[in-house]
């Protein structure tokens, strides 16, 4: 039988005028954004509408500050800010908090202060947030969440660009005692809020690498314990869950970069305690990316990391997750140099002979102020010498063909012709020996005897910001 087709031309173009009302208001309100669970696209997000603050280590207290309130005064009907807290010296520690859910997320970052991709990440997440907030995505996350961040809770420590607090103490190992008034002002929001899930944000090592040969571990994920027996319950297991959300997330844009922290219980760390008490916490560790190119990609990382977690949650795609993928990345190590010169000819500068080798240096930053103005300085340091064909670097080096010679010409510039010095009798300013500065040249023989041309100059400090 044939089916008898009625049309309704009135409805129909109804329809098609509430349609094209829908495009009009899109198109007002820009790009609409992608499905969190697409990271390269929330990538290309971030690419195009990122805060523009300083890279991470440069931003202050008194930045954050200011930009906390402009993101509250923008969206007062979005946004609230409550001060729970100052620091040794008087800085107000701040909670912004959005979201209207049953399910409360506590978010914190900058508990030690020279650890601060996540905090730039966070003001991120602030914009995704007030820009889309009419989206479908962003009201799921409106709706299911209230999210509460604390950006920085260190910041005497960020202001020093350390990892201790004004007193010299580790807010993170401060959970027992609750010395610091930054330590005590977390516990305090926790207890209060009953938070259902925890998000931890630090920093870790240059050294820390990941797999074989070692890579980078630019983020490292962990969903922590709250006893010595790793014991597992619901909340661990979202956590894990968790963890696995965020790892398909990065992993298209970090493959071979992500590793997993050692989740043995220490007793004094607050995720650790946080858990303990009822607020089971996902840790994220920033690890290093290039040395030309540090700190943006990072943050760019756990900006990805955070909108698909906060979305998993709202959505409920969480319980989904396979918790074998966060179990299943490999574990943290630290077999990675910030830089590896690899089959020099070694001119130790110390009399001996020279030989073949390898070279390791690792990298410090410090952020120093000159002038009024705060710039970040990178200072290497020999770490270890010989075969390090098992460690692998942020930057290598391939010197076969090379020699390696202390610097002894400060002024020395690639291309330039030198002669070496004899250093039988006496030392250069510094050798290439293991806990020196990395002060190189790297030498091309020129053709006449004890005569070279510079290929590159390797310094100890530069400032790079």
């Amino acid at each position: 039988m044939k089916a008898t087709v009625v049309r309704h031309p009135v409805a129909l173009v109804l329809v098609w005028l509430a349609c094209a009302a829908c495009a009009v208001e899109a198109l007002a309100q820009g790009p609409v954004s992608p499905a969190p669970s697409d990271s390269r696209a929330l990538a290309r997000l971030w690419d195009a509408e990122h805060v523009d603050l300083p890279v991470a280590p440069l931003v202050t207290h008194r930045e954050v500050e200011a930009r906390l309130r402009a993101v509250r005064d923008a969206s007062p009907g979005l946004f609230s800010l409550e001060e729970i807290g100052r620091s040794v010296e008087g800085r107000a520690i701040y909670d912004l908090s959005f979201g209207r859910g049953a399910f409360t997320v506590l978010l914190w970052s900058q508990m030690h202060g020279d650890e601060p991709s996540a905090t730039s990440a966070l003001f991120d997440l602030f914009e995704y947030v007030r820009r889309r907030r009419s989206e479908p995505a962003v009201v799921r996350m409106l709706d299911a969440l209230a999210i509460h961040v604390v950006p920085m809770l260190n910041p005497d420590g960020a202001e020093r660009f350390q990892r201790r607090n004004a007193q010299g103490l580790d807010v993170n190992r401060d959970a027992l005692h609750l010395q610091t008034p930054e330590g005590r002002a977390l516990k305090t929001l926790r207890d209060r809020l009953s938070a259902r899930v925890g998000f931890n944000l630090h920093n870790q090592s240059w050294r820390t690498s990941v797999g074989r040969p070692p890579r980078p571990a630019s983020i490292s994920l962990l969903s922590v314990s709250f006893d010595e027996a790793r014991s597992e319950d619901d909340g661990r297991r979202l956590t894990k869950r968790l963890c696995a959300v965020i790892r398909d997330a990065l992993e298209p844009l970090a493959p071979g970069q992500l590793g997993r922290y050692d989740d043995e219980f220490e007793v004094r760390a607050f995720g650790d305690n946080v858990t303990l008490w009822g607020t089971p916490v996902v840790l994220i560790e920033t690890g290093p990316w290039t040395l030309a190119e540090p700190d943006r990609p990072p943050v760019r990382l756990n900006f990805v990391a955070l909108v698909t977690a906060l979305d998993a949650l709202a959505t409920g795609r969480v319980h989904a997750a396979d918790p074998a993928r966060y179990e299943s990345l490999p574990l943290n190590e630290s077999r990675l140099f910030s830089l590896r010169i690899s089959g020099a000819t070694i001119i130790a500068g110390t009399g001996v002979e020279p030989f073949t080798g390898d070279v390791g240096v690792g990298s410090t930053r410090t952020v120093r102020t000159e002038s009024g103005r705060r710039e970040i300085s990178l200072t290497g340091r020999i770490e270890d010498l010989g075969d390090l064909r098992v460690y692998g670097a942020i930057e290598e080096i391939d010197a076969r063909g090379l020699t390696l010679a202390p610097n002894f010409v400060p002024s020395a510039r690639p291309g330039d012709t030198v002669a070496l010095p004899d250093w039988t009798s006496a030392r250069p300013r510094a050798t290439i020996e293991v806990g020196q500065p990395a002060r190189f040249l790297l030498l091309r023989p020129a053709g006449p005897p004890n005569t070279y041309v510079v290929e590159r100059v390797i310094g100890e400090a530069e400032a790079t910001q």
